[in-house]
């Protein structure tokens, strides 16, 4: 496992971009070899899509030959409700780089099997190859995706009811009315998640408003706590290549010594981003 701290939210962002843009230019993907990309919403990934876009505008990175499964979508939402996943993806990201929509994949909250369509997720991604590179945020609970605490570390794809914790976070993008939130998603499992290649989870203490204290508390359950199932992301602890990246704020509940051993480990974390590949000819 690594833990990666960078000062600020830009500066973990323009990090975890780069490590992404890097993975795919190394997978050297084409028309029979697609890289496979598992991806979050929310407020904390939206520095890393603008640097990845940039890079993409900059002709540094290309998304052709990319497949991305996203973690989540609400229940009963139209699609083109402006606070559905399916627009977020489309609006922050997907609109402004070259990916096939055929091959970005989003659940469908408005299915009329959604167990079926949650069982289609699944196979999908198993014809796909599985996930090379799944990135996610976690939440002030210590939850990955809607895998919020008492969820089960070896779970799949599924509907999930929503905590009135999450709903009335939630209530900010509804107008603050409640009766708007929805109270039910679809949501990869822990499992899904723990089946990807590799893990890279963001932890960003300066997007949160209300609870960024709980955020850093998050943390260090996942780092320096034991494997919880009511900390649905110290599941990540077992995974052999986890890397959880966050800025300094972050870090406040760690012990200083894990703070400073992982930041001894900051010059091999560095060279995982620098140079900064492209694909750009000659480069």
């Amino acid at each position: 496992m690594r833990l990666v701290i960078l000062d600020n939210y830009d500066l973990a962002s323009e990090w975890a971009a780069k490590y992404i843009c890097n993975r795919i230019i190394q997978f050297k993907p084409g028309q029979d070899r697609y890289f496979t990309l598992g991806l979050p919403t929310g407020s904390t990934p939206l520095g890393c899509y603008k640097k990845l876009i940039e890079y993409h505008k900059n002709g540094d990175l290309s998304f052709k030959y990319v497949k991305t499964f996203n973690m989540d979508e609400y229940v009963g939402l139209p699609r083109n409700h402006p606070e559905s996943y399916h627009s977020y993806m489309w609006n922050n990201f997907f609109k402004h780089i070259d990916i096939d929509p055929n091959n970005a994949h989003i659940l469908d909250g408005n299915a009329a099997d959604l167990q079926a369509e949650c069982d289609a997720f699944e196979k999908k991604i198993k014809e796909a190859g599985g996930i090379d590179l799944f990135v996610g945020g976690i939440g002030p609970d210590g939850h990955i995706a809607f895998n919020e605490p008492g969820s089960s570390l070896v779970s799949r794809t599924r509907l999930k009811t929503l905590a009135m914790d999450t709903i009335l976070a939630s209530a900010k993008y509804f107008d603050g009315d409640l009766s708007k939130v929805p109270t039910m998603a679809l949501t990869v499992g822990v499992g899904t998640v723990m089946d990807a290649r590799e893990v890279m989870l963001m932890v960003f203490q300066v997007m949160i408003l209300i609870t960024g204290a709980h955020k850093a508390f998050a943390l260090y359950k996942a780092i320096e706590e034991g494997v919880n199932h009511m900390w649905t992301v110290s599941a990540f602890q077992q995974h052999p290549r986890t890397i959880f990246v966050c800025d300094e704020d972050a870090t406040l509940e760690l012990r200083v010594k894990t703070v400073k051993y992982f930041k001894g480990l900051m010059h091999v974390h560095n060279k995982l981003v620098d140079p900064l590949y492209s694909m750009k000819e000659g480069n």
